[in-house]
């Protein structure tokens, strides 16, 4: 089936909301359709299967190799990819990673998404310059976001007449559209009680245009998507071992990030996964490995604190076999995390850590990760986003690390018998 990815010139820009306006919009005319994103992230993903039903796979360019790109793209839907930050922006040093890699790979048209509300005539050099950069990244289409009225709309069309290129829709400025963010990102799907009527206001102004001046020219828009590449063998050594036939992984809005392609080989390979709630207090059921992956534990440390079951049988499972964490779930493996108020919140206490949000400094990049022992031996792909503080920690380091530029970084995360963890998000092999 075909596919087309929606880019911007840079982050901002209304990629989010235009994509799950068109997924929302194709979904409730019949049509069969998936999105997808580009770039580490956990959030987006579960906006876009909410807008449309169908699940949503991460492509990551600087992280996977193209036999599994493709073969996560693959799928009977149209698919949607929804860009990261700007069309060609990615890891240091030469711009790697970014969803223009996708478009050379998959041989995909970009509908550039322009942030049009503080230009004019402007936005014809800015288009003009994205089309033009890269003759193997092709900008098929625009759609103008944050559009003011109808006369600006019409200045704006006027401006990029000649460049060739259809304006497919212009939608307007409206308060209604945003989404509430925090400092991770957009606040997550399920946390949000009017989700559903904001996906329905968001196709409905996709379908009207909505800037006054001319509908939205869905048909033109379908008619630029392009058939998919052919469908690799992917070796099967390329996939993600599974660190245990049974395993029990932490699920809720404190431990919500995890890829579904991780999960996915996982079960490939066997494994059966047992899901269970710390916000919920569950007893963590009996599994050989117990995963806790990250999310906003911070938002909700005084729950975890207080959640004696869960904790107790957490415990009692690391008396006998291994326990994983990352980030988050790394974090509430630690003795104590301090909240942004500095108030403590005693955690597991089975990895000597402490960490803290009351000091605030952004950890962010591509990581790979080189492991000898532990539940993830070899090499991997990751990235690291969070705002902890390391306050103190012990233990033997459980990764060596590198940058995005192959720079060496201090050792990450704690090893202390079957317990360990880190900050880094594994995204594929490395």
């Amino acid at each position: 089936m075909p596919g087309l990815i929606l880019a911007a010139p840079s982050s901002g820009a209304g990629k989010t909301t235009v994509t799950l306006a068109l997924l929302r919009l194709l979904s409730r005319l019949g049509l069969d359709v998936r999105g997808a994103k580009s770039g580490p992230d956990y959030i987006d993903p579960r906006f876009h299967e909410a807008a449309c039903g169908a699940s949503c796979v991460n492509l990551d360019a600087w992280a996977m190799s193209p036999e599994r790109l493709i073969s996560l793209a693959a799928g009977p839907e149209l698919l949607i990819i929804e860009g990261a930050m700007g069309l060609f922006d990615g890891a240091p040093p030469e711009g790697r990673g970014a969803v223009a890699d996708l478009a050379r790979l998959m041989a995909l048209p970009v509908v550039l998404v322009v942030d049009a509300a503080r230009m004019a005539q402007s936005v014809a050099p800015l288009v003009a310059g994205f089309a033009a950069h890269d003759p193997a990244v092709r900008v098929a289409g625009v759609i103008l976001n944050n559009v003011g009225s109808a006369r600006h709309a019409g200045m704006l069309r006027a401006a990029l007449a000649p460049l060739g290129l259809p304006v497919l829709a212009a939608l307007p400025r409206r308060a209604d559209l945003a989404l509430p963010s925090r400092h991770l990102g957009l606040v997550q799907a399920g946390e949000n009680p009017d989700l559903a009527a904001f996906l329905d206001r968001a196709a409905d102004a996709l379908a009207a245009g909505g800037a006054g001046d001319e509908a939205t020219d869905l048909e033109a828009l379908l008619s630029l998507s392009t058939p998919l590449p052919d469908v690799p063998d992917l070796d099967p050594s390329a996939r993600l071992n599974p660190p245990a036939q049974t395993i029990a992984i932490a699920r809720d809005e404190a431990f919500a990030f995890t890829y579904p392609h991780m999960l996915n080989d996982w079960r490939a390979a066997g494994a059966e996964l047992r899901f269970f709630s710390p916000l919920a207090d569950h007893a963590v059921p009996q599994a050989d490995f117990v995963f806790l992956p990250g999310g906003y534990p911070e938002l909700h440390a005084g729950r975890i604190a207080r959640a004696a079951t869960f904790l107790a049988t957490l415990r009692r499972h690391g008396d006998h076999r291994p326990i994983y964490g990352e980030c988050g779930g790394y974090m509430v493996l630690g003795d104590v995390l301090f909240d942004s108020d500095n108030t403590p919140h005693q955690m597991a206490g089975l990895l000597p850590l402490a960490t803290s949000f009351k000091t605030q400094r952004l950890h962010l990049g591509y990581r790979t990760l080189t492991a000898t022992t532990g539940p993830f031996p070899g090499r991997h792909r990751a990235h690291e986003f969070h705002y902890a503080t390391t306050l103190h920690k012990g233990g033997a380091p459980l990764f060596e690390a590198t940058d995005a530029t192959g720079a060496a970084l201090p050792p990450m995360g704690i090893r202390e018998g079957q317990i360990c963890g880190s900050f880094a998000h594994i995204i594929d092999r490395g």
